[in-house]
């Protein structure tokens, strides 16, 4: 039914005509329509019942031809629905799924490794994450990060078979205070290698942590900075390693200051003080690791970057080195960034660094940032030469060149080729080399699949690796497929 408008005489009290609304009569499917394109386009997406968006579907499918003669695109009503969906209730999901085949030829040891016996083949849900969004006001969301799969919260080596290593690794408040200060509250992860775009494979050298606490942050102009004030660390191979086991607890406080002029210059310094405060048997009860950071950036074309990070740290922990405070323990890289749309054929990414055996990085302990170099991450173990390795004060310093080239060919295709080699000034352990290329289809925007291969030369035979520093020896290759989901 429709009902015709006539005009009573008069006006209202803000100057508008009296109008009132009589004769009831049948409406036709353009006027349905038209009610239907203007409640798409006013839906009220945080007060909305699923009730109303199904209802508004509904409506949409059975009017689209008239929807269409009104020049509304009607082959993009089911996505604006979609969105509607997504955020139903001011609720936001999202999330991604990655599942690896790996094919090898099991010469590898694994004997410190997680499993006992010697692996060729390897199917694992490597993760599978879930967003959850809710946006509260104008001002302030709540954020949270659900992960099961290989990469779960505190050990790398699961997604086998039933899924049973699962977290909620992120749970957050973010909201503007006065000032426009931005506030984190809750658990979060923050990564400041990777804000500034300083790698490109698998991790940073100090960063990319997790644990509760809060955040603030404020701009001015060109300048802003981050203050954090954080504890209760993951044992995903980060920060906390420090302070690792039962009783091991420790406060961190980190600053980071920012000055960016302009497109081409970036410029940041950090802090980073973290003490322990836990009860420790046989450790240091007040040990503590204070580290500091500058990182810098400038861009000579659009397509040309050269960018870097250098850190100093002090390590007072009686636990990794004994009676006698180590030196300071650095670390570095240098980093040259080039765009495919210089080379057309190419993107080119070359690094190089040096990581003092001592420093105590993203792994926590030194493994000399094997993980991010990729050395041992296809493998069946996902796990490098290092792994579980204390540091030590030795003065000997790991050196790394990694280089990785992709191609991307058009919308579906792309490749790619890497090569790393490192160095890690240790007795009893040889260098190492890996090189890999890959192929990936993006079957949808949802879908997509990449064909690698992968082999690593560890060396010759490790005499240390039966000391419980779980090194590699001998050489591994690895074919792998993976598929990875956004939804």
């Amino acid at each position: 039914m429709r009902y015709t408008e006539k005009y009573l005489g008069g006006k209202t009290g803000n100057g508008r005509p009296v109008r009132a609304f009589k004769d009831p009569q049948p409406a036709t499917r353009y006027e349905v329509a038209s009610v239907v394109a203007r409640a798409l386009a006013y839906a009220d997406t945080v007060h909305a019942s699923k009730q109303d968006l199904e209802m508004l579907k509904k409506l949409v499918m059975e009017f689209k031809d008239e929807l269409d003669a009104l020049g509304v695109k009607v082959d993009k009503l089911d996505k604006r629905v979609a969105v509607l969906e997504n955020n139903l209730g001011g609720w936001k999901l999202s999330g991604q799924f990655r599942f690896d085949a790996k094919f090898t030829n099991g010469d590898q040891d694994e004997a410190t490794q997680f499993t006992a016996n010697t692996a060729k083949n390897e199917f694992t849900k490597e993760y599978f994450r879930l967003f959850l969004t809710k946006y509260i006001d104008e001002n302030t969301t709540l954020d949270t990060e659900y992960r099961i799969g290989a990469w779960a919260a505190s050990n790398t080596h699961k997604g086998l078979g039933d899924v049973n290593q699962q977290s909620w690794n992120k749970v957050y408040i973010t909201t503007k205070l006065p000032w426009d200060v931005r506030l984190r509250l809750g658990r979060f992860g923050w990564d400041w290698e990777s804000d500034e775009g300083l790698y490109n494979s698998f991790d940073a050298l100090f960063g990319d942590y997790r644990g509760d606490g809060f955040e603030l942050k404020k701009t001015w102009n060109t300048f802003s900075g981050t203050a954090l004030v954080m504890r209760n660390f993951n044992n995903e191979g980060e920060q906390s390693a420090v302070f690792a086991g039962e009783g091991k607890k420790s406060m961190t406080y980190a600053l980071k200051l920012d000055w960016k002029p302009n497109d081409k210059l970036f410029l940041s310094g950090i802090g980073n003080w973290m003490k322990g405060d836990g009860i420790v048997a046989s450790g240091d009860v007040n040990g503590k690791v204070d580290t500091y950071g500058i990182f810098a950036g400038y861009k000579f074309t659009p397509s040309i970057q050269l960018k870097g990070a250098y850190y100093w740290q002090k390590i007072a922990y009686s636990e990794f080195q004994g009676a006698a405070d180590p030196d300071t323990q650095k670390a570095w890289k240098a980093i040259l960034d080039v765009k495919q749309d210089l080379l057309k054929f190419t993107s080119l990414w070359i690094e190089y660094s040096q990581v003092d055996n001592g420093f105590m990085g993203n792994s926590g302990a030194s493994w000399g940032g094997v993980s991010r170099y990729g050395l041992g991450k296809k493998t069946t173990s996902d796990k490098g030469i290092f792994w579980g390795m204390k540091p030590v004060f030795d003065g000997s310093t790991a050196k790394f060149w990694y280089v990785r080239a992709d191609q991307k060919w058009n919308k579906k295709w792309s490749s790619f080729i890497n090569y790393t080699q490192a160095d890690w000034d240790r007795a009893n352990l040889d260098d190492a080399k890996e090189w890999g290329l890959g192929v990936k289809y993006q079957y949808t925007p949802a879908v997509a699949f990449t064909l690698g291969y992968d082999t690593i030369d560890y060396g010759g035979d490790v005499a240390a690796k039966t000391g419980g520093n779980g090194a590699h020896q001998g050489k591994d290759n690895v074919i792998y497929f993976n598929t990875t989901v956004k939804f």
